[in-house]
């Protein structure tokens, strides 16, 4: 337990009532959750404002409330803090409330459209391989040293956070490594953490439905760095054409990395196989088992980190080399009769355009590729076509099929996508709804040596249609209909 003023230190206070010496129990923001002796939040969030529900948490048990707006006459006994903001300044609660985690951890985020996942997946494994005990926040799990915990976002709420890294600290864990997403920078989820370092990896279109333009978005990651404070480093894939505007105002040790221009982290691409690239890095040749020019770009992400983190540059070249893909990003399957299937997330234009030309860079020419491709719904609709096109672009057939169609029609999800489709281009496009039998088509459809993409949904295992979440996994899919189990 800790006192009310313990939590609160630092944050200016506008107006109290009552004994700011109270002991509190837990922190919520959620009312559904307040239990006796706890102290509530009022956040306003997004979607709601927790000042709607102050009166519901007292009632549930809260001792103290902390909020921004007094709404309600506060029952004597209750103690009622107001400050000018909520949402920032919960974080800071949070991390008050758990000691402060972070300040015991070395903390490094991954912020940018795609490659955070396997960049902090990879940086837990290089750094678990070196002996270290080590915590992950990321997409497809969140683990403290070897335990693991089922992931809920790709960066959980700020409570959760706290509390997370409080239980690396007791596990006696050095290093965390998180994904940040820009809901997560703009929603102030990450406030009271103390990064000691920031990477960005690239920047493209996606969660237009959330920010409304790319300048927001944009401005939701570049807030990441500018928050850095100067012990830490930043960063940035200078391949990006926004990776240098992460820098622009951080105070942190710059640094960048690249595959095709000078930086301080560079490396050329010797060899491509289905099965591994040959790399040079520093004049040392590596061998990895990572396939596509982006995976080549999340490597060098990964090496930056280390090496700026104080690990020997001849004891990650060794790591590399026994690095393997994370779940359902580029993971390749293959049938007994030599069919080729790729399951990944890609999820956004640009994410399909790089797995295909991943795909386009080893293949020889004789191969088809066909790719299955589906849209998440409530999600931004106006990357569908685009995504569509990218696909038709670089494929010899295209299906497009259900993702997770939330609340919206399927079908009027893959209108959308048909939307980006030239009428000469339709000849070689065809729309299952039904994710199974689009799969089932795909591999029906490929012969020995082909490749077929599986897009989308990479390490997820359900599908969510109307509320509720179905068991589904490309991945068991696939080896079932190409007689793998």
């Amino acid at each position: 337990m800790k006192s009310l003023n313990e939590l609160l230190e630092g944050i200016s206070i506008l107006e109290t009532q009552g004994d700011l010496s109270v002991s509190v129990r837990r922190i919520q923001f959620d009312s559904r959750q307040v239990e006796a002796g706890d102290l509530f939040v009022a956040v306003k969030g997004s979607h709601t404002d927790g000042h709607q529900f102050i009166a519901k948490a007292i009632e549930m048990g809260a001792v103290a409330v902390v909020c921004e707006d007094v709404q309600v006459n506060f029952p004597a006994g209750i103690v009622m803090v107001r400050i000018a903001e909520t949402q920032p300044n919960f974080g800071r609660i949070a991390a008050a409330f758990y000691d402060h985690p972070s300040e015991n951890l070395k903390v490094v985020g991954v912020t940018g459209t795609n490659g955070k996942t396997t960049i902090a997946s990879l940086l837990y494994s290089t750094f678990t391989m070196l002996g270290y005990k080590v915590g992950l926040i990321s997409t497809i799990k969140y683990y403290v040293g070897k335990d693991e915990f089922h992931a809920t976002h790709t960066t959980p709420d700020a409570l959760q956070i706290q509390e997370l890294m409080s239980k690396m600290v007791d596990a006696g864990c050095e290093y965390c490594f998180m994904e940040v997403s820009s809901h997560a920078i703009d929603q102030d989820r990450i406030s009271g953490i103390e990064f000691d370092g920031g990477i960005f990896t690239n920047l493209t279109h996606d969660h237009l439905d959330y920010h409304l333009t790319f300048a927001e978005y944009l401005k939701a990651k570049k807030k990441f760095f500018d928050l850095l404070p100067d012990k830490a480093f930043a960063l940035t894939n200078i391949d990006d054409k926004n990776g240098l505007v992460m820098l622009q105002n951080t105070l942190a040790y710059k640094q960048t990395y690249s595959l095709r221009s000078l930086a301080n982290f560079h490396c050329k691409i010797l060899e491509k196989h289905f099965d591994g690239m040959l790399l040079s890095i520093e004049g040392h040749e590596v061998w990895t088992h990572f396939t596509g020019r982006f995976n080549v770009s999340n490597l060098m992400a990964v090496m930056g980190a280390a090496i700026l983190l104080g690990v020997e540059q001849n004891d990650i070249l060794r790591i590399m080399s026994e690095l393997h893909p994370v779940s359902g990003r580029f993971e390749i399957i293959r049938s007994p009769d030599g069919k080729y299937a790729v399951v990944d997330y890609a999820h956004t234009p640009d994410a399909i355009q790089n797995v295909l030309s991943g795909i386009a860079e080893i293949r020889n020419g004789r191969e088809q590729v066909i790719t299955v491709l589906g849209a998440g719904g409530d999600r931004d609709k106006s990357k569908r076509p685009e995504m569509a096109q990218e696909a038709v672009r670089q494929s010899d057939k295209v299906i497009l099929t259900s993702d997770n169609p939330r609340s919206e029609e399927p079908e009027q999800i893959l209108a959308d996508m048909e939307a980006g489709i030239e009428p000469y281009q339709k000849i070689k496009v065809l729309s299952i709804v039904n994710r199974r039998e689009a799969i089932k088509t795909a591999c029906m459809l490929a012969h020995p040596g082909d490749i077929i993409l599986v897009a989308g949904k990479g390490h997820e295992d359900y599908q969510e249609i109307k509320g509720v979440k179905y068991h589904f996994d490309d991945k068991e899919v696939i080896n079932e209909i190409f007689g793998n189990n």
